[in-house]
């Protein structure tokens, strides 16, 4: 009989104590979170190719549609300008509906956008009509952006262990610009080795179609069914409106918004009047294509590495105040040697610093935002730093063409005919490293914070191990008083 009832007691006490140990410690990770992880790049890089598809063969475009360059370069702008108001859409859909649908949403208005495209440039279509399909398709992948771009954090958070967060973080928000890269690469190789603009749009459909597909069967939950972290798994949102009110309200996040989103800015402005600034000193367009390319490679390289020791150390503060440092100074090193002729080894050197710092800082601020507006929703924090990006973008570009003036001698110039052949960037280009530099002192001088979610994780795994190690002695407590009483 005393055997029996130790028996049950025992076993109870030991169900008891497991039930709250799973409660209280049970975080565990899935390999599915790699998949998703895979197919969140894949979308951002088909979005970004398809977003830059066009630039690279500009003359070709205008050629074939009989439009002007202006209408070309609309075909890019499309992205920049839908972007800042469905952005705060995105992040109420992240926050609200969910990873899964966001995602599956962003792969078919993706799809059906390269798909639209393909239709425009058909021979059956009337030639006043393709320049208005291929825009509707351009306009469908634009409304796809923010859905990918404002994912990698809250992916990261929900899916992925403390020690593993910036490192996918880079790996989803890096895809980006290896977009732009193959943009740059393969759009003039493909249309050179065929004049076809209707193979370029096909090829660059088929992974579109590919990914939708990976993303709608793939992708069959927001959240894993165990959190791999103390704030995945108590990571109750704020309201929408009401994680708007608090971001605006928190001194070291309005900095972190306004500093790195002028560095955002500084970056479209680089990508965008790269060849410009170029050209005018006798460089290049193979030249300007080649440092754009460095640009983005050794910035993915300089983001891998950062992600690496931030996901061991946690400064994140550190890292990002270093790193907006030296991409000032290669803004400025940059601003300096693009109006030398003849250094091209120089010019280059710039170009490399200047993205392998400035890139590396990317996805560890994103991660930065999270930490110090805890707990307002990971989509909410980041995509209104990609928005103020936007905005900032948008203004320095106007400003930037605005300072430009008219040189009397061009001779050396291999722009291309027309009113850019003879402009001076020295005022703009000095302008902009200014900008940078601002932008860099402000954050380094006034931004403190606490890291919320990680001191967050930390009181949860504190409390997990006071229970651990008070379950079993309150377990022997009572199987003691029930052997007695038996």
């Amino acid at each position: 009989m005393d055997d029996g009832v130790l028996s049950t007691s025992s076993t109870e006490t030991r169900d008891e104590y497991n039930s709250t140990r799973r409660k209280t410690a049970d975080f565990r990770v899935y390999k599915r979170r790699w998949l998703i992880l895979c197919i969140l790049c894949l979308l951002n890089c088909s979005n970004s190719v398809q977003w830059l598809t066009f630039a690279p063969v500009a003359d070709h475009v205008a050629e074939k549609l009989s439009i002007s360059l202006d209408q070309v370069n609309w075909l890019s702008v499309v992205y920049m300008v839908v972007a800042i108001p469905l952005g705060f859409v995105t992040t109420w859909m992240l926050d609200t509906l969910g990873l899964r649908l966001t995602m599956i949403l962003g792969s078919w208005l993706n799809m059906t956008g390269s798909v639209m495209r393909v239709v425009g440039v058909l021979s059956s279509v009337p030639q006043w009509a393709m320049f208005p399909t291929i825009m509707g398709g351009q306009t469908l992948g634009a409304l796809a952006q923010p859905l990918f771009i404002f994912s990698p954090t809250k992916l990261a958070a929900l899916w992925f262990p403390e020690h593993q967060r910036a490192t996918a973080n880079m790996i989803a928000s890096m895809s980006n610009p290896l977009g732009l890269l193959f943009a740059n690469i393969f759009s003039p190789m493909i249309v050179n080795g065929t004049n076809s603009l209707l193979m370029l749009l096909f090829i660059y459909a088929i992974p579109a179609i590919v990914v939708c597909f990976l993303a709608t069967v793939g992708i069959r939950e927001s959240v894993p069914p165990t959190p791999p972290s103390a704030s995945a798994d108590t990571s109750n949102s704020e309201p929408f409106l009401q994680g708007i009110k608090l971001l605006l309200t928190n001194k070291a996040y309005v900095m972190l918004l306004l500093s790195f989103g002028s560095g955002i800015a500084i970056f479209t402005c680089f990508s965008t009047l790269l060849e410009q600034i170029l050209c005018v000193k006798g460089y290049s367009s193979d030249f300007a294509g080649l440092c754009g390319a460095l640009f983005i490679v050794f910035g993915v390289i300089g983001a891998a590495f950062l992600s690496l020791l931030v996901d061991k150390t946690k400064r994140f503060t550190e890292a990002t105040k270093i790193s907006m440092c030296l991409t000032s100074l290669s803004c400025t090193a940059f601003a300096v040697v693009s109006q030398m002729r003849e250094q091209k080894a120089i010019v280059i050197v710039a170009c490399v610093l200047f993205g392998l710092f400035g890139f590396a800082v990317y996805p560890v601020a994103m991660e930065l935002s999270v930490e110090c507006s805890y707990p307002v929703g990971e989509a909410t924090s980041a995509g209104m730093i990609f928005i103020s990006g936007q905005v900032q973008s948008i203004i320095y570009i106007v400003l930037l063409q605005a300072l430009t003036t008219t040189k009397a001698d061009s001779s050396l110039s291999k722009c291309a005919a027309g009113g850019d052949a003879n402009l001076n960037w020295m005022v703009p280009v000095l302008v902009m490293a200014g900008l940078c530099c601002l932008g860099s002192c402000c954050f380094v001088i006034i931004f403190r914070t606490e890291y919320r979610r990680l001191r967050t994780e930390a009181a949860v795994a504190e409390a997990t191990d006071e229970s651990s190690q008070a379950m079993p002695e309150q377990a022997l407590g009572r199987q003691a008083g029930r052997s007695s009483h038996a």
